[in-house]
């Protein structure tokens, strides 16, 4: 018997567009020998399956069916492709915990707190070999002072919105007059603003995943951009960005890498595919936490298909795996 999965796209923030190409890379290598696939786009205006033949149905919230020519349409899981609000903030997977529907991706609990950078930060702090750059979290209208925040952090600064996705709304401030500008561009995105001291060094990704009850680490990926740093168009415009896999670092770093990144998914209580953002600084001496993804890109060029070719795998057996992980 074929498993009934709903491929659930789209979303409600300006990340909807890669939501988009990401599920269109799922449904491609998703088995059809084990899986009946129903894609279905989920936007402000409603949550609709669109068949190729015919209108839009909407679908039913109570239960999460569809009701297709008078026949009623369950599903076994919810493979979730919706990056940003509402698939990785922990909303869609607080109603399909209250619905007893199975998923793909971390639990509510986890999916919302991994949201919040400065939260994340907290939890991971403490790791062993994992460092955290000082940083300072602040609230809009909250009771902060601009000279108090210059004292206690080293310029250069990153100053990001602390919930947002795919580096939007995110200032590499160099100089301290610069810091009111770029807290005034990320409180547009947020209420919660991130400011990071710079660490100079490599930047990496790596994703984690458990497959065959097994936390395995991929294969990392360095990301070298002319930009001053990964943002939006570095990383959806090609050309912009370098991407290597595997990554070209000693084989002790790539054990050590792969071994924190495995703490962080343990600690963080991850389910499914995360990726881990990190840097390394000098010649490969400390790994710093940046963030982590828990609904990383499936985009043909995205690093996780990357990383699962370079790890010697068909991306078809890997998110037959997944399911088998996270849905049964």
């Amino acid at each position: 018997m074929k498993k009934i999965i709903a491929l659930l796209t789209g979303g409600t923030t300006g990340e909807w567009v890669i939501s988009v190409k990401s599920a269109a890379t799922i449904a491609q290598n998703l088995d059809a020998d084990k899986y009946e696939v129903y894609k279905i786009m989920l936007t402000q205006q409603g949550w609709f399956y669109e068949p190729a033949d015919s209108m839009k149905i909407e679908v039913d919230r109570n239960d999460f069916s569809l009701t297709i020519k008078g026949k009623k349409i369950t599903f076994d899981g919810v493979f979730i492709a919706i990056h940003g609000a509402p698939g990785e903030d922990g909303k869609l997977q607080g109603y399909f915990d209250m619905i007893g529907l199975p998923y793909t991706t971390c639990d509510a609990l986890t999916s919302a707190v991994t949201m919040n950078k400065g939260y994340t930060k907290a939890i991971v702090n403490g790791i062993d070999q994992l460092h955290i750059a000082k940083s300072a979290q602040i609230f809009k209208g909250g009771d902060y002072s601009l000279e108090q925040l210059k004292k206690d952090l080293k310029a250069p600064y990153f100053v990001k919105p602390n919930n947002g996705g795919s580096s939007i709304g995110m200032t590499k401030v160099n100089h301290p007059n610069d810091l009111q500008a770029a807290l005034d561009k990320a409180f547009k995105e947020d209420s919660q603003v991130l400011i990071e001291e710079f660490i100079s060094g490599r930047e990496f990704t790596i994703g984690v995943v458990k497959l065959d009850g097994k936390i395995t680490a991929l294969p990392a990926t360095e990301v070298e951009t002319a930009k001053e740093f990964f943002d939006f168009e570095a990383k959806y415009t090609p050309g912009v960005a370098t991407e290597t896999t595997p990554a070209l670092i000693r084989d002790e770093t790539r054990v050590r890498v792969e071994q924190i990144a495995k703490r962080v998914y343990e600690k963080l209580n991850c389910r499914g595919v995360v990726r881990i953002d990190f840097i390394l600084t000098e010649d490969e001496g400390d790994f710093y936490f940046i963030e982590i993804n828990t609904i990383p890109g499936q985009t043909a060029t995205s690093f996780i298909p990357q990383q699962v070719a370079a790890a010697g795998m068909k991306l078809n057996d890997f998110y037959t795996k997944l399911i088998k992980e996270t849905i049964g």
